[in-house]
């Protein structure tokens, strides 16, 4: 055997295989070779072009987070593909982390995250996710798993979990424990009328074994997997009660009365299961906000066919089908108006309590009421692609993932039993050899067997989580995930989108003047160069030209110029549309209509120019388009200096329409000319002086700046690209929710802050008070039991709340 061997024995190695996505050629491979060889650990890496996927040879310690980064680093990505399950027989926060740790021994998995209240797993995979790897090794550690339910389908809910005892169950132990615990009361006053011990064993037995079989049988899975949970330690605890008795009744049978601990284990039991029933109803009321929406879902629609009118399921119907909505009845599809009007509500899915006016050309959205007209709409969308569905999948993601903060949480928890176990072991044998009295010591290390309560721990962020979210969609306000929410509370600038955001988004074109006085020519030249325009701006145009009839040349080369304007040839003409900075770029000489632009500003209106490029550029004359403030956007900015919050408004119009807007509102800042890909510069600046920073926009223009922002508020009535880059959208177009989320965001992660410090409080104090001989199995198992119900019911008191409308 070589030197070498005996300094380095060998370490485990493990083989890892990822799909890699960009590569296109040999030096391609070799960048990601050498990219995934720099990681510490990594022994042997082969990337393979034609197959797409790169395999290394690493050891134990290196995490598959690691190679992925590397991988990216390199300037490529893993295709990765999310898969849930649904998670049975967790009980405390060591099973999450210990359900957590068989998943990511799994090959192929970058990350799983379990969370305790939903009792689900989500498990980020490099490429395709066996589903049945991953269930065999949950089951591995001691627990069950199958595929969670489709998003699109009404979800079953916490109520069929079977670790949660059924009300007859903690009743049958209620009685049989009574006549155990009366007189151990009667006793107090004097009274003897204690049972005979052959009665007392007949009591305590069917509460031991058959109703407490749920810990036996969690406890001994935990112990199987080598760890344990907190039903080993109730199985422990009560077992250890039991057994004393049952001993001290065999040794004095015959020789008189001697006292037994029947009661404390019946009693810590029939509190243990009245604990859990009490936790999962409140639990179940955490996803009230689940239930509701799926609750919108109609399972018939009338849906118009050869002239007939038929009734059919909802899954049959197609994008394209007439939907027939009477008065009263729920909009069964997303859907556009083709024929009729009425007022919808749309309360349960946007927040927003007035009816909505619709008519002709007006979107519905699935869930919604018919209120008083009939209705023809044509299909837009159906199953998982409407827009209620995709609400009740980012809220179900929201209350799956987990905040930063319960990542410290685990870690204490994946500890924490083995050392309650250790110090209930140094209970028993301090007491023993101290006193000699080995039935105290055998009680007072039950006690803190049983008053530790990693439930608590467990439960405290995800409860709060659940109950943060799930208020919040109720009102209109959509939490992509747990991170957003918890990092929301600390936000301290906000920076605004105009255009859409603070104003209505809807310009009108106000005033047009030509160098030359040809106006109707003007309005009818640019209008060619935006007809097939679906900017704000080139609709207001369209719209005038409409209205004043004038005619429309043919355009030819049309093209968009980012954050500038539009090019276009028209009758022969190489022609320039856009903003001041386009032109001075172009070398325009804009003095001819200068005075009345800089009038047109003062009045907040956003001016657009016309020119002719070439040589000598030549300008053609100018546009003025209004866009009405929001008469929400004052509020919204006044609720967010309350919360003691900065705003900054963040716009490509030019200064005098962006100063006006943001002196109209009271903006602290304001930030105008802007182009596109320097607005998340912007707020790359503002996140400078340690501020985190959120940035509310609507349009695709902003999705940098949500993506670069601490936090990014999106609104709904703006593109799927903005939405998609934030993490929260706001169902309606309305600014004040963004104090709104801000403020539930506070108060969740107050919840938050609040439970884990009850929970850490009941076992740093109840753990010692226990040792000590200060607390009997009966009031530890009472204390155990109310801590989780306790931090379930503070989190609940979130569901509350009301947002600034109510």
């Amino acid at each position: 055997m070589n030197t070498a061997t005996l300094l380095h024995p060998a370490v485990p190695t493990r083989e890892w295989s990822f799909p890699v996505e960009g590569m296109t050629c040999a030096s391609c491979v070799l960048r990601v070779e050498k990219s995934l060889a720099a990681v510490p650990g990594v022994a042997d890496v082969t990337v393979n072009l034609a197959t797409e996927a790169a395999t290394v040879q690493a050891d134990a310690s290196v995490k598959p987070e690691a190679l992925q980064a590397a991988i990216e680093k390199a300037g490529y990505s893993v295709a990765a593909q999310t898969l849930e399950l649904q998670i049975e027989g967790m009980t405390c926060a060591s099973c999450v982390g210990r359900v957590e740790k068989a998943l990511k021994r799994v090959p192929g998995v970058v990350n799983a995250e379990v969370n305790l209240a939903t009792e689900r797993a989500q498990v980020r995979m490099a490429g395709s996710a066996d589903a049945a790897a991953l269930i065999a090794a949950v089951e591995k550690a001691g627990y069950t798993a199958k595929p969670a339910i489709e998003a699109d389908q009404p979800s079953s809910g916490l109520a069929s979990s079977p670790k949660l005892p059924d009300w007859w169950q903690v009743a049958v132990a209620a009685v049989l424990s009574f006549p155990l615990v009366v007189p151990m009361v009667a006793d107090l006053f004097g009274l003897d009328w204690m049972l005979p011990g052959w009665l007392q064993l007949a009591l305590a037995t069917p509460v031991q074994f058959w109703l407490g079989a749920r810990f036996y049988k969690a406890g001994w899975k935990a112990l199987r997997a080598g760890a344990g949970n907190m039903d080993l330690l109730v199985a422990l605890g009560t077992s250890a009660g039991y057994g004393l008795s049952v001993y001290q009744l065999w040794v004095h049978s015959g020789h008189g009365m001697t006292h037994l601990y029947f009661e404390a284990s019946a009693v810590v039991i029939t509190l243990v299961l009245l604990g859990k029933w009490l936790e999962g109803r409140a639990k179940r009321q955490t996803t009230e906000a689940i239930r509701a929406l799926n609750a919108l879902r109609p399972e018939h629609a009338r849906v118009r066919r050869a002239g007939v009118d038929v009734d059919v399921p909802v899954a049959a119907v197609k994008v394209g089908d007439l939907v027939v909505i009477r008065p009263g009845e729920r909009v069964p599809v997303d859907a556009e108006v083709v024929e009729g009007a009425s007022q919808v509500d749309e309360s349960l899915i946007t927040g927003e309590s007035l009816p909505v006016a619709k008519h002709v050309g007006d979107k519905l959205t699935g869930g919604s009421v018919n209120a008083e007209g009939l209705l023809i709409a044509r299909t837009i969308a159906v199953g998982a692609e409407s827009t209620l569905s995709r609400i009740v999948r980012l809220v179900e993601s929201a209350q799956a993932k987990k905040a930063p903060i319960q990542r410290l949480v685990d870690r204490v928890s994946g500890v924490f039993v083995p050392v309650v176990i250790g110090i209930a072991a140094i209970t028993l044998l301090g007491w023993g050899l101290a006193t000699g009295d080995w039935e105290a010591a055998i009680l007072n290390a039950v006690a803190v067997l049983v008053i530790a309560c990693p439930c608590a721990l467990g439960l405290a962020t995800p409860t709060a989580i659940m109950a943060g979210t799930g208020v919040a969609a109720r009102h209109g306000i959509l939490i992509k995930d747990a991170e957003a929410l918890e990092v929301a509370h600390s936000v301290k600038v906000v920076a605004f989108d105009k255009t859409g955001t603070l104003t209505e988004g809807k310009p009108e074109l106000v005033a047009f003047e030509a160098a030359d006085g040809q106006h109707a020519a003007l309005l009818g030249t640019a209008a060619a160069i935006q007809a097939n325009s679906e900017h704000p701006l080139a609709r207001a145009v369209m719209d005038a030209a409409r209205r004043d009839q004038v005619g429309v040349p043919m355009a030819s080369d049309v093209r968009a110029v980012a954050g500038r304007g539009m090019a276009a040839t028209v009758r022969g003409r190489a022609l320039r549309l856009g903003s001041t900075r386009f032109m001075e770029e172009l070398r325009v000489d804009l003095s001819p209509l200068k005075s009345r632009a800089i009038e047109l500003e003062s009045q907040g209106r956003t001016v657009s120019w016309l020119a002719e490029a070439g040589d000598r550029p030549r300008l053609l004359g100018l546009l003025a388009f209004g866009d009405a403030v929001k008469p929400s956007a004052a509020k919204a900015v006044r609720r967010l200096r309350d919360l003691g919050v900065k705003t900054v408004l963040v716009t490509g119009d030019n200064r005098g329409s962006a100063r006006m807007v943001g002196e109209q509102l009271g903006m602290d800042e304001i930030e105008s000319e802007v182009l596109p890909e320097d607005k998340a510069n912007i707020v790359g600046r503002l996140k400078l002086g340690g501020d985190r920073v959120a940035m509310v926009g609507d349009g695709i223009n902003d999705a940098p700046a949500l993506a670069a922002a601490d936090v990014g508020i999106a609104m709904s009535t703006g593109t799927d690209v903005a939405m998609h880059a934030a993490g929260i959208t706001l169902m309606r177009g309305n600014p004040a929710l963004v104090a709104d989320a801000i403020d539930i965001s506070r108060r969740s992660y107050a919840k938050i802050r609040q439970n884990l410090f009850w929970a850490f409080v009941y076992n740093v104090v109840g753990i010692p008070l226990a040792a000590f001989g200060l607390l009997s199995p009966v009031i530890a198992g009472a204390a155990m039991a109310f801590s989780s119900v306790s931090v379930v019911t503070n989190a609940l008191m979130l569901r509350r709340w009301k947002g600034s409308e109510e």
